[in-house]
């Protein structure tokens, strides 16, 4: 039976580095209730488990353990070795956070009896009194603004949820914070890596010791004239220059993945901008896809870019963005994540 979710309850996303601990010190510091869940995507992260469990134990809080092994494969794992097998680029806590990560979080604040749900993510929820909708919106910090990984969650989720970390506008002022409060993790390095692929492990070992398998073929120009042999089309992305193992006295980037032939098309730096950016699996956060048709939003194309000025056309379960300025490498696979002012209103996976 679901207990009675307290409001002054708050289960938060400890993963043993500085936001989420600094995070935790926060809503601890304002009065809530907090409870830390770890989630284990590889049922084996006894290190990542004990970093937690050390974090908890300082705050003196407590700490749920969950092990999400197998719904993290099934649902995040999976969907990444087929998207690189079909020549796509996945982003893969994209899919994690609505179907994995928030998800646990309010199944567990649920079943503790947590009215609230938070994390360490830099980004911050606002309320539309008018539409009656929760939104996310981009951090006071723009330099870590994380709302690009976000845009799938629903209102279940967001009318749940806390970002302490949203107002702060500069990173060092969460160290300045945990070192204030002598926190243990103050000085810990960020994680740059995805959390499933082991420290050291390039993506090409990990999906090999997945069984994907090396399929050669050809690298060719924007006519179709093979210029040498590619290695496997698991091994590239749209934009990439490096690692291509060609030379053809020019610098060369890759065009576009022809999965179906098995071929990658390279050309110059100046091929890679276009203005038109289909995208379908679109989701938006209120109103229906018809009340954005032909309206004006920004929108960026990856997690590191700045957001541009582009008008939506929605028809056929897609939705075309034409930008205003060209942009660079829209890569298959990746999410295209619309934009009103700083609130996230939307977004699709790159056709």
């Amino acid at each position: 039976m679901e207990k009675l979710k307290s409001k002054n309850k708050v289960l938060l996303g400890l993963s043993g580095g500085v936001d989420s601990t600094t995070a935790a010190l926060l809503l601890k510091k304002n009065g809530f209730d907090v409870t830390g869940y770890y989630f284990d995507v590889t049922g084996e992260n006894t290190e990542g488990r004990d970093d937690a469990q050390r974090v908890a134990d300082q705050l003196e809080i407590p700490l749920v353990s969950d092990d999400v092994s197998q719904i993290f494969k099934e649902t995040v794992i999976d969907n990444f070795l087929s998207e690189y097998s079909e020549g796509r680029t996945p982003n893969p806590c994209v899919v994690c956070n609505p179907n994995v990560k928030f998800k646990k979080l309010l199944e567990n604040a649920d079943r503790i009896g947590a009215y609230y749900i938070a994390t360490g993510h830099y980004c911050r929820i606002v309320y539309d009194r008018e539409k009656d909708f929760y939104f996310v919106r981009r951090a006071a910090n723009e330099k870590k603004d994380q709302t690009y990984m976000l845009y799938r969650l629903g209102q279940d989720v967001l009318s749940r949820l806390i970002f302490p970390l949203g107002e702060f506008s500069d990173k060092n002022d969460i160290r300045s914070i945990a070192r204030e409060n002598r926190l243990d993790n103050a000085d810990k390095k960020d994680s740059q890596e995805i959390c499933f692929i082991p420290e050291g492990k390039s993506y090409d070992d990990y999906m090999k010791s997945c069984g994907i398998k090396d399929i050669p073929g050809d690298f060719v120009d924007k006519e179709g004239n093979i210029l040498g042999k590619h290695k496997g089309i698991s091994h590239y992305t749209v934009g990439q220059r490096k690692g291509l193992g060609i030379a053809l006295g020019k610098p060369a980037f890759v065009l576009r993945i022809d999965r179906k032939t098995n071929r990658v098309i390279i050309g110059s730096n100046e091929d890679l901008f276009s203005t038109k950016v289909i995208c379908d699996d679109y989701i938006f956060t209120a109103a229906d896809a018809d009340y954005w048709n032909g309206k004006k939003v920004s929108a960026k194309i990856r997690y590191s870019a700045i957001p541009s000025e582009a008008i939506l056309t929605i028809d056929n379960k897609k939705i075309t963005a034409t930008f205003s300025e060209p942009q660079r490498a829209v890569t298959p696979g990746q999410s295209i994540v619309f934009y009103d002012g700083d609130k996230v209103i939307g977004g699709g996976f790159i056709k």
